[in-house]
């Protein structure tokens, strides 16, 4: 059973500590460590800081509206750290029974796809928890620098900034199981913990100066075919753009939240699929 499955890959990997907070627990903490530390040092230096006059986030006067910021830090929940360290959770999830040997102690109380779909499961619930603590420090680092700058909180979070947040919530979340798929197929083919780490980094890497400094050399332009389905993360960039709305999104031509949701579908079920087929061929018997 699936559910049997996913329970057991949960019960598993959060006895390893060590993997959950690299994975949850220290992007984020570092973030609030890092903002607070340079709230501080403005604060301590905003006579010398272009003359007294300091940029209007940190604006030492005005309401700072806490509402807002929630919404806007949904649109940031899939940036590169988290990205990078939930591999760290992704690669033991995923190699973790090569590396131990332990398929054999398994495999023949379920079906080999149920195993795999389990612990893609268990990897979402990771991913959830750790959206959601980036989440939660992300606010607690707007509290702390309405403090520090004695500015007054506000809230408004309507029917608009909910249906905002939500989505970006939802763009953000398929983007990080989508990027953490490559990890399940280079596990799954490799049967190396380390390239269930590096592979998915190097894919990225590669992904990001396709479609940064050598896109005009290619002749990729952003609403191209080619260039959706050749970098998802292009395609979660549009589609974060539509939802966000102003300049960005009036730039972007017609017909390209289809293209980028294209492109975020297939770079997550086509890892996933060659991985179930390929694990379901595959010899376990010195495992």
């Amino acid at each position: 059973m699936l559910a049997d499955a996913i329970r057991s890959e949960s019960y598993r990997l959060f006895q390893n500590r060590t993997a959950v907070f690299w994975s949850v627990f220290f992007v984020p903490v570092i973030s609030l460590a890092l903002s607070t530390l340079g709230f501080l040092l403005v604060k301590s230096k905003a006579a010398q800081i272009n003359g007294g006059q300091l940029p209007p986030e940190l604006s030492l006067g005005g309401p700072l509206d806490l509402g807002q910021a929630i919404a806007g830090n949904a649109g940031d929940l899939a940036n590169p750290a988290i990205l990078a360290f939930l591999l760290i959770g992704a690669a033991t999830l995923y190699a973790g029974d090569y590396r131990w040997e332990t398929w054999r102690l398994i495999s023949a109380r379920n079906s080999r796809p149920n195993l795999l779909l389990g612990k893609v499961g268990v990897l979402k619930l990771l991913t959830l928890a750790a959206m959601l603590v980036f989440l939660l420090t992300g606010t607690l680092s707007e509290v702390i620098k309405a403090g520090i700058f004695a500015r007054p909180l506000t809230f408004t979070f309507g029917a608009t900034e909910a249906g905002q947040f939500a989505l970006l919530f939802l763009l953000s979340f398929v983007r990080v199981v989508q990027f953490l798929m490559i990890s399940l197929l280079a596990a799954t083919v490799t049967r190396s913990l380390l390239a269930a780490l590096f592979i998915p980094l190097v894919v990225g890497v590669g992904q990001f100066f396709l479609g940064g400094p050598f896109a005009p050399m290619l002749g990729l332009a952003p609403g191209d075919w080619l260039t959706q389905l050749l970098l998802p993360g292009a395609a979660f960039d549009a589609l974060k753009a539509l939802i966000t709305g102003g300049m960005e999104a009036a730039a972007l031509p017609d017909g390209v939240a289809f293209k980028a949701i294209a492109s975020l579908a297939l770079w997550s079920l086509v890892p996933l699929a060659a991985a179930i087929a390929w694990f379901s061929r595959q010899d376990l018997s010195k495992e």
